[in-house]
């Protein structure tokens, strides 16, 4: 691309909760951040799509909650100077937007501001670019761009960009828009399809920081206001920008399309004819993971048998998921939970996240694997009054000094060397070594190599709740 490397900055969005592709999308660790389609999360293969000499460093709108595993995922794939800004509560995409665009007009005024969601497949990045690069013109002109997906097929489950004319012969020539459609009928989107004038609505925008800055001023002046007065009062807090709460959580929760591009008339669309995804179902990882000659898409421990048109995933390396005489099946395998369901219903899962949550399952919203600023734990096993984990702590990262009023107990290194903190004793404890933390004592472990520490903790006791932690000193700052 032959735009100068500052003026586009990415905005990534990144604090989606994904319930469609529960039980491996939870509200504790979403889809973004999973290997649905490659060997990366979807996070990392957005952030690594738009590097370059023609991308500034990325800006991540993520929550308090996936600040660490943000930060993590991008060390991961080389990016280290992104700036990642936390919401202290989900406002949608609208002010989310205007806040990365007042803070952009502050430290680079000038720039164009390429917003994306963070959960999108994109597998031609060079196409993609191209595109981004048709749309540049415009931009800097003022217009306030989005990129239309050329719909390959009648889907009812996306929103649509009615244009004013058809698109030419592949062009990427930006186009006018002539309204906003909302997810249609089976019906509609067939007719649609045939008429040549209608395209995805990818969600995917380009424009400067002034033009939508200049729009909210006009269609939502209350929410520039709180907004102004919110990343103004940001605080830096261990890297990342937290935006200050009273404001915010005065904003209206709207989205981008709703607060400004459906009443601009400064409004344009680029064509992209490559491959896309959004991912927004199990239906649509099954087209994106290489279905076989009989449409069977497998990942994992997988045996399927006479198997059709189905998806089979394993999500646990010691769980084999067994198909057999499958047609239009979603099976997809994890060690709390499976979900079963037929294809044609994959929109329906997020109804079944639904039922979860009113049966108080923690299935509904909480991963199996529980993700920390300084690496994870996963339960393996559990009884009356006893607790079993596998924890990997990452190098050079510590677990908060700490006590419980209720547990006590055990940790087995079983790879690496940790520094344990027992009271007033510090000592190294390696591989196949075990120390003993009793009751109410303060302890800590750090992991000071180069190398993750794994280790099995087995808590003993009355009761075994994450809520049973004072902490009296932490590195993250948690309270």
């Amino acid at each position: 691309m032959a735009t100068p490397a500052s003026s586009i900055v990415p905005i990534l969005m990144c604090g989606g909760s994904g319930t469609r592709l529960w039980p491996l999308s939870r509200k504790s660790y979403p889809k973004q951040f999973v290997p649905l389609v490659g060997p990366t999360s979807l996070f990392q293969a957005s952030a690594k799509r738009l590097t370059g000499t023609a991308f500034a460093a990325p800006m991540i709108l993520t929550n308090s909650d996936f600040r660490f595993i943000v930060k993590e995922q991008l060390a991961d794939i080389g990016i280290d100077d992104a700036t990642i800004m936390i919401e202290p509560e989900a406002r949608n995409t609208g002010p989310a937007i205007l806040a990365a665009a007042l803070h952009l007009q502050k430290t680079n005024p000038d720039a164009l501001m390429l917003v994306a969601p963070s959960d999108h497949v994109i597998p031609d990045s060079s196409a993609f670019h191209a595109s981004i690069e048709a749309a540049t013109g415009a931009a800097k002109k003022g217009h306030l761009v989005t990129f239309g997906i050329q719909p390959t097929y009648p889907e009812t489950g996306y929103g649509y960009l009615e244009l004013s004319e058809p698109v030419q012969d592949d062009s990427l020539s930006p186009i006018k828009l002539k309204k906003f459609v909302e997810k249609p009928s089976a019906t509609n989107a067939q007719k649609m399809l045939k008429s040549g004038n209608f395209l995805w609505n990818a969600g995917i925008f380009l424009f400067s920081v002034k033009s939508v800055v200049d729009a909210f001023r006009q269609y939502e002046p209350d929410m520039l206001k709180l907004v102004a007065e919110s990343v103004s009062g940001a605080q830096i807090d261990l890297g990342f920008a937290r935006l200050e709460p009273e404001s915010w959580n005065r904003v209206a929760s709207i989205s981008i399309d709703y607060a400004v591009m459906e009443r601009t008339d400064n409004l344009s669309v680029v064509p992209f004819a490559g491959g896309w995804s959004d991912l927004g179902g199990w239906d649509a990882v099954r087209r994106e993971t290489n279905p076989d000659k009989d449409g069977v898409a497998t990942s994992g421990h997988v045996t399927a048998m006479e198997c059709k048109d189905s998806l089979l995933r394993s999500e646990d390396e010691n769980l084999e998921l067994v198909g057999i005489g499958l047609d239009n099946i979603i099976a997809v395998a994890m060690p709390d939970a499976v979900l079963v369901a037929d294809a044609s219903r994959a929109q329906d899962v997020k109804l079944a996240v639904s039922e979860l949550k009113a049966k108080k399952s923690k299935q509904a919203e909480q991963f199996p694997r529980d993700y920390r600023p300084w690496g994870w734990f996963e339960p393996i096993a559990m009884g009356e009054r006893f607790q079993v984990k596998r924890i990997q702590v990452h190098p050079g990262q510590s677990l908060s000094l700490q006590s419980h009023h209720h547990r006590a107990e055990h940790w087995i290194v079983v790879s690496g060397t940790a520094q344990v903190t027992i009271d007033e004793k510090v000592q190294l404890v390696t591989e196949n070594q075990s120390v003993y933390i009793p009751v109410g004592s303060v302890h800590r472990l750090e992991n000071p190599g180069k190398l993750p520490v794994v280790l099995i903790e087995v808590q003993t006791g009355s009761y075994l709740g994450e809520d049973d932690i004072i902490r009296y000193e932490d590195k993250y700052a948690r309270n």
